[in-house]
């Protein structure tokens, strides 16, 4: 079993895109502006934000958090995003996720120019990702995508069974897998109400596990030799931690770790990688690389 390092992977990735903003600043360009729109106080959200600043300052980027009180109204959120889609200083942004009820998260996602969306929700950046012409990628598929390649984990052909069908993870990630120049393989999407779960899922040489149950995947579905992704992060109650709780992924990791030939850890898996793209789109949206 190889323990696949997504902190390590994010970390070169991040030293890789730090090299290019310098060329890009020594040639006479201004370093790529990522800025972060945070409505209230929510504790994931936060800390989600905070590694974003954290990355932007590893990636020599310039960094902006816009923060609201969960108070305030569809209209001015709005109204924000409109300032950003206009300012010009600004490559690529984001809305952190989950937003309060009286606001209507497809509403603000289709408001963002899809030229700016680094987070690749923006239907325009999901379709054509869906027929595999350029855009941004929605960030944790894509860091996904990147993990496989860099560990030289082969695809093609390959039975792919993903569990979880979210616009985020789940739906993203089968496209990719399926399309002929990148994942180039049989993928079956599955989820808690799928007949036949186990069974599909013995049958899978690659797992990617984003059900967001705790330890759902268990030894019983995984076949010998078999390459399991989690992307669950889910906070349980750990009274010996000073946090008072552990993250815990989709997978069984204890039982399941044994039988795979690759499996990443929760947490210094997926959730380095997702930031890590971020990162990526937002240095593509700065070169208009993808939409000119």
């Amino acid at each position: 079993m190889q323990l696949i390092d997504g902190k390590a992977t994010a970390a070169t990735i991040k030293q890789e895109i730090a090299q290019e903003v310098d060329r890009l600043i020594a040639a006479g360009a201004r370093p790529p502006h990522l800025a972060a729109v945070l409505v209230g106080h929510d504790g994931g959200s936060e800390t989600y934000v905070r590694n974003k600043v954290l990355a932007c300052e590893a990636c020599h980027f310039t960094s902006s958090l816009i923060r609201f009180e969960d108070t305030v109204t569809e209209a001015e959120l709005l109204d924000c995003v409109s300032r950003l889609n206009s300012d010009p200083a600004v490559d690529g942004f984001i809305v952190q996720l989950p937003l309060p009820p009286h606001i209507s998260e497809q509403k603000v996602i289709e408001a963002i120019d899809y030229r700016k969306d680094v987070d690749g929700f923006h239907p325009i950046n999901v379709g054509r990702m869906a027929i595999g012409l350029p855009c941004f990628v929605s960030a944790t598929p894509q860091g996904i995508l990147e993990l496989l390649r860099r560990y030289h984990i082969e695809t093609s052909g390959r039975k792919c069974v993903i569990l979880g069908r979210s616009n985020i993870v789940g739906k993203p990630m089968a496209q990719l897998m399926a399309q002929k120049h990148l994942g180039d393989a049989t993928v079956t999407v599955c989820h808690s109400h799928s007949l036949n779960l186990v069974h599909e899922c013995r049958q899978a040489d690659i797992i990617i596990a984003a059900i967001g149950q705790p330890a759902y995947v268990t030894a019983d579905m995984v076949k010998p030799g078999a390459v399991v992704i989690d992307v669950g992060t889910t906070r349980v109650p750990d009274p010996s931690r000073p946090s008072g709780f552990r993250l815990c992924g989709d997978v069984d990791f204890d039982t399941v770790a044994p039988l795979c030939s690759y499996i990443t850890p929760v947490p210094g898996g997926v959730g380095p990688m997702t930031i890590c793209m971020l990162m990526l789109n937002t240095l593509a949206a700065a070169n208009h690389s993808i939409y000119a």
